[in-house]
């Protein structure tokens, strides 16, 4: 299993670094921590503790807050520049 998390890391790296597309991107991201989750499951079933499955459950809080707001995000510059690639995005520019 944890060869499996990390090659799902390696992917999720992959896809953020070598894709330009916002949904794309935050599907990434998405899946790298899909792959932390595993490892925290992974690793509590090992130790015999519960501790990694309360991890697990506030990674999955953090990801459905971050895809949420995320998309909400790329929804809205998408309705002003219609295009979802993130180097054309400039408007959060401080």
């Amino acid at each position: 299993m944890i060869f499996i998390s990390m090659a799902m890391f390696a992917i999720g790296i992959a896809g953020v670094l070598a894709k330009r597309n916002a949904v794309i991107f935050f599907l990434s991201i998405e899946l790298m921590f899909n792959a932390g989750n595993l490892l925290f499951v992974t690793f509590s079933r090992h130790w015999g503790n519960q501790i990694g499955l309360v991890w697990v459950f506030f990674v999955l809080v953090v990801a459905a807050a971050e895809a949420a707001v995320g998309l909400a995000i790329v929804i809205n510059l998408f309705r002003s520049k219609q295009v979802v690639d993130v180097d054309q995005y400039d408007a959060l520019k401080g």
